[in-house]
């Protein structure tokens, strides 16, 4: 039986929304492993001169746990 653990995390970038989701793997990959998936939960925009300046998303990220 597998068990999850889900945590939360919040990623941005200047660049996408999709970008944004990928900053939030590849920082969570460096100390969490065998990530299985990424719910976002909202997204959200910064405006700066009436343009886009910052992409944000809020993630719930799943990985397995280890069991004795």
């Amino acid at each position: 039986m597998a068990v999850l653990k889900v945590i939360e995390i919040l990623g941005n970038s200047t660049v996408s929304f999709e970008d944004a989701v990928r900053n939030v793997v590849e920082e969570a990959s460096t100390t969490v492993k065998d990530i299985r998936s990424v719910y976002i939960q909202d997204m959200q925009v910064t405006v700066k001169d009436n343009q886009i300046a910052e992409y944000r998303v809020n993630t719930k990220v799943s990985f397995g746990i280890m069991q004795d």
